[in-house]
């Protein structure tokens, strides 16, 4: 690993490729190049989820972090590795102070990995408007994580009113497990075919204010065409959010997923005796490297979305955002460039 300290983004690319000529076949196969924006506090936590979705996924890591907007002086600090502890590949860990931190694609434009596709990952809160970030507008792919902010159920509400095809939600990807079993389980009831099962309502107990299950909520809602309300539980649910789920089925039947908090779910359903499957809470890395599985525009969370805000046509929309520069210091308003 290499620190550059005060430096300059030329020098950065200088350094960069000056070790790639000694990386060898560590280079080969870059998928794509992951952009990471994360607060101070936060890189830490990046960082190692980062090297876990870089195992998985060989790519380029980019960890920006804007520090000290109003210091009187722009300045870069930067760590410079290939194959070191932050995965197997090329990986960049940049500090900017003062008004580079409004200008982070500026240097980090020279760095993306060449005809490799740009995944923009914010842990932390994200920007109201992803336009406003030129890291998000230059993205084939987009990923914030609701449940970080205050108001998880405000901030899907913004998400969906800012919404464009290629945008995705961490707190979308906590309530896989749930789909899983979900759907695994309403293809075997009663021994019915998938498609004869009608589902018509159910309720979500857990934690109101938490996104993930009002997005499980929603995508129950836009598969069965039904009513899903979720109501407060009577213990702590986790990160999930989700303690059980019930739905009420045609023919008078109910079906009932419930967690157990040994890592797994205990599964109540008609004419059969109750069964348990894995339910394992996941950590970040494993979070976000299911995200980077795929780089097509997820249709499942912008019905889910649409469910859980009603807000409708978000699927529709263009994938390309236009850059909209936003001072933070600035009194104005935003001015499209």
């Amino acid at each position: 690993m290499t620190t550059l300290w005060d430096t300059t983004g030329s020098a950065v690319v200088k350094e960069l490729a000056a070790q790639r000529r000694t990386g060898g076949a560590v280079l080969s196969g870059v998928a794509l190049t992951l952009v990471v924006v994360a607060d101070e506090s936060r890189v830490t936590e990046a960082e190692e989820a980062a090297t876990h979705a870089a195992e998985m996924h060989p790519c380029r890591v980019l960890i920006v972090v804007r520090r000290q907007i109003d210091a009187p002086v722009p300045r870069l600090d930067a760590e410079v590795q290939i194959g070191g502890r932050l995965g197997p590949g090329e990986a960049v860990v940049m500090r900017m102070y003062g008004r580079l931190a409004l200008h982070a694609e500026s240097v980090v434009l020279p760095l993306l990995a060449a005809d490799a596709p740009v995944v923009t990952w914010w842990h932390g809160v994200p920007p109201e408007r992803i336009a406003t970030d030129a890291l998000g507008v230059l993205a084939d792919r987009r990923i914030t994580d609701s449940s970080l902010t205050e108001d998880p159920p405000a901030t899907l509400r913004v998400r969906a009113e800012d919404y464009a095809p290629g945008d995705s939600d961490l707190a979308w990807t906590r309530s896989t497990a749930w789909r899983a079993v979900l759907a695994s389980t309403l293809d075997s009831v009663s021994g019915r075919r998938s498609d004869a099962v009608q589902v018509h309502g159910g309720r979500i107990e857990g934690d109101p204010g938490n996104a993930t299950a009002q997005l499980l909520a929603g995508w129950i809602s836009s598969r069965c065409g039904c009513s899903v309300d979720v109501v407060p539980g009577s213990r702590d649910p986790g990160p999930s959010g989700v303690e059980a789920v019930t739905l009420r089925l045609d023919q008078d039947e109910q079906l009932e997923v419930r967690a157990d908090h040994r890592g797994g779910a205990v599964i109540s359903q008609p004419y059969r005796p109750d069964s348990t499957l894995a339910l394992p809470e996941r950590v970040l890395g494993d979070l976000l490297s299911e995200e980077l599985r795929r780089l097509d525009p997820d249709e499942p969370y912008s019905e889910a979305l649409e469910a859980a805000t009603g807000l409708r046509g978000l699927s529709d929309r263009p994938a390309v955002r236009e850059h909209v520069w936003f001072d933070p210091a600035a009194e104005t308003d935003v001015v499209t460039s």
